[in-house]
């Protein structure tokens, strides 16, 4: 075997790289040294002890610094090593002589600063983050002195991660899983979480993952550090069973007596290379592990869902743990959802009722009055322009479902002992169909009633109160319009007074023939109300009607009044003020996810170990930002959620306090919106610290409790 080393430099001139030396038998740069630390007869006689296996690992002048101020710390000097497939190495030396440093190098887990270090061939330095994962999961397993398990899942999963993240299939991982822990004696805690089990436990299921990928080569770090004897003579003998199985194994270990039992012996100080033997353990194989993953691996699609689900697995699980923190940081999304979705309820719900309301004073109608447009000078000069005959002809338009002519006079009605004036309209037969008014008690006019003048009367509410407050059913009674008798033959419902002020003038309703001929005397109308049929347009309408009354009349001496212009005007109004209230409440739902983000980062720093270990077990950087993106993705999601049944609470209760005049109508656009617009603030404010913890160094992530 053909080793080149760093000698230890000399006291005079320590940071002097010396030539390498060809240790074809056992030499150590520093025998008298070396001699103290170790008690093994076998290390100053190994001449002519073969190499084993072909070279995996070697090491051409690796160099690593760390920056310390303005200043950095050489931790490793031009180390020069070849490790050969199926050896047992024990890499010793005191704290700080750098070996861990090293261990955490042969890994993968961290880049040397100079030098290079080839890997089955390949340069680690030409490899990026995610092909040094694959490294890390299709051929190493790590075994740390402080285990590193994964709290919040059971000794099965745990030693099943390194097969999740390299894509074996579901029920082959589970099997293996199980009868790893059963080879090493821990059958029956297969179900267990870490916390239930002891430490030399721990170790064996840090053990059995290192193996779940066929782990050709073992890196464990003082693997008997924390345990007692019986435990890590345990350990000590499955790292023995692997070795003869032709995995390779190298242990990092400051015990002297622990390193003897290696084949092969390599001791640090200071960063240097001071001694590279073989013990009398060694022995010459070509044996080579089982090959795992090939014949179980998954589809690429496959194994992505497998991945997804661990990470959602491993979401669900932090945010249990840390169950008030997800509250507090699911409070600005359910607070913004909650104001959206309700401000949004809230301006339907007024715009409904005030599309009600202008439905009361008729739907899809055209109003056409007499006298000059506003504005125009020629509308002090009131001509009595509107004839009964214009709204005939207006009727007769195939756009037009009915038409009501319109009169409006002032007089002075009386029931027996109780007099007032009272507002009298003559209308047409249509006029409850054109306006959309209902009655509650009686009947309507018909075309009977306006052809002979009939003297029926329709009173409103008010008028009922005035007049009749002690009567149920004033249908039937007489009053006095002016001198002119009437029978009552029908009541109004109650309005609730439209858009102005509530109106508590009694209001008479005659047929229009009727007003004309008895109250007023003339033969022209005020106005003439026109139900436009749903399926026109109310624009054309509105021009054929203006074209057609002009061109009878030879001039424009009439205003014409579309309620469906109203309608735009108020949807446009209550739409604009719902926007603006909206965009308030869109301010609170990036409030809170800015806190998501700053949670997320906490969250990132309080699991950075687990980051850790998950990238010393394989994972890729991508794995990473999916565990903690789906994780504040379901934050949000959950706080959308909660704001959006919080919002339906909040209506319910608008809704039975305001009774009829005031509710909150949902709409489902709103609530669709909210949803997605709280799965992208997860997406957008959960993308940083899932950029964080990907790009975390694995070492100095492993080094954090």
């Amino acid at each position: 075997m053909t080793i080149s080393q760093s000698p230890k430099p000399s006291s005079e001139d320590s940071s002097e790289s010396s030539t390498a030396q060809n240790l074809g038998s056992h030499t150590t740069a520093n025998p008298s040294n070396s001699s103290d630390n170790l008690s093994n007869p076998a290390k100053t006689n190994t001449a002519n002890h073969p190499a084993s296996g072909k070279p995996i690992m070697e090491l051409s002048g690796i160099i690593r610094e760390f920056p310390a101020g303005e200043q950095t710390i050489r931790v490793l000097h031009d180390i020069n090593l070849t490790i050969h497939q199926g050896e047992m190495v024990a890499i010793i030396g005191q704290s700080g002589s750098g070996k861990s440093t090293l261990m955490n190098i042969l890994g993968c887990l961290d880049q040397a600063t100079a030098g290079d270090y080839k890997i089955y061939g390949q340069s680690a330095r030409k490899l990026d983050a995610d092909q040094l994962a694959e490294l890390r999961r299709e051929h190493f397993g790590f075994i740390f002195q402080r285990y590193h398990l994964l709290g919040d899942i059971s000794a099965k999963d745990n030693v099943a991660v390194p097969a999740v993240y390299a894509g074996m299939d579901t029920e082959a991982r589970t099997n293996r899983a199980e009868k790893l822990l059963t080879d090493l004696g821990l059958g029956n805690k297969v179900n267990n979480r870490p916390n239930q089990l002891s430490g030399g436990q721990q170790q064996r299921v840090s053990v059995a993952r290192a193996l779940m990928n066929g782990g050709d080569v073992i890196l464990a770090d003082e693997p008997t550090g924390a345990l007692d004897s019986k435990s890590g003579e345990d350990v000590m003998a499955i790292l023995h069973d692997l070795s003869a199985q032709g995995h390779t194994i190298i242990m990092v270990t400051h015990d002297p007596k622990l390193a003897a039992q290696a084949e092969r012996v390599i001791e640090l100080k200071d960063g240097h290379v001071i001694a590279d033997y073989q013990t009398e353990h060694y022995k010459h194989t070509d044996k080579k592990p089982e090959s795992i993953l090939g014949e179980h691996r998954k589809s690429a699609f496959g194994s992505f869902i497998d991945r997804l689900l661990e990470a959602f697995k491993m979401s669900l699980l932090a945010m249990r743990a840390h169950k008030m923190r997800t509250l507090l940081t699911m409070l600005g999304i359910i607070i913004g959802i909650a104001a959206v979705v309700s401000i949004v309820g809230l301006g339907q719900g007024s715009q409904q009722q005030i599309l009600a309301n202008i439905s009361s004073l008729g739907t899809n109608t055209i109003t056409v009055n007499d006298g000059y447009p506003r504005g125009d000078p020629r509308r002090r000069y009131n001509d009595d322009n509107l004839t009964p005959e214009d709204a005939e002809a207006v009727g007769n338009q195939p756009y037009i479902i009915s038409v009501s002519p319109q009169v409006n006079a002032s007089s002075s009605v009386r029931y027996r002992n109780i007099q007032e004036d009272a507002t009298v309209n003559g209308v047409g037969e249509d006029y409850l169909n054109v306006t959309g008014e209902t009655l509650t008690l009686g009947q309507g006019f018909d075309a009977k009633s306006i052809t002979l003048r009939s003297q029926d009367i329709i009173i409103d509410d008010n008028a009922k109160q005035t007049f009749f407050s002690d009567i149920d059913n004033p249908v039937g009674e007489v009053i006095l319009v002016g001198s002119v008798p009437g029978r009552v033959i029908g009541v109004l419902e109650e309005s609730d007074g439209g858009f102005g002020p509530s109106v508590t003038t009694p209001t008479i309703y005659m047929p229009y023939t009727t007003v004309m001929s008895r109250v007023t005397g003339s033969t022209n109308i005020d106005r003439f109300v026109a139900l436009l049929d749903d399926s026109i347009s109310s624009s054309a309408a509105e021009t054929a009607i203006s074209d057609l009354i002009e061109s009878r009349h030879g001039k424009d001496d009439f205003e014409l009044r579309n309620s469906d212009s109203i309608r735009q005007t108020i949807e446009s109004t209550t739409g604009t003020m719902t926007l603006l209230i909206s965009s308030v409440a869109v301010i609170s739902l990036i409030v809170g996810g800015i806190g998501v983000m700053n949670i997320m980062l906490v969250s990132v720093t309080e699991r950075t170990n687990e980051i850790g270990v998950r990238m010393a077990v394989g994972a890729r950087q991508s794995d990473i930002m999916q565990q903690f993106l789906i994780e504040a993705v379901l934050v949000c999601i959950l706080g959308g959620l909660i704001g959006i049944g919080l919002a339906f609470a909040i209506g319910e209760l608008i809704n039975s306090v305001g009774g009829d005049n005031f509710k909150v109508i949902y709409s489902s656009t709103s609530i669709i919106a909210a949803f997605v617009c709280s799965t992208l603030i997860g997406v957008v404010f959960g993308f940083l610290p899932a950029r964080n913890a990907a790009k975390l160094d694995p070492v100095e992530a492993l080094s954090r409790d």
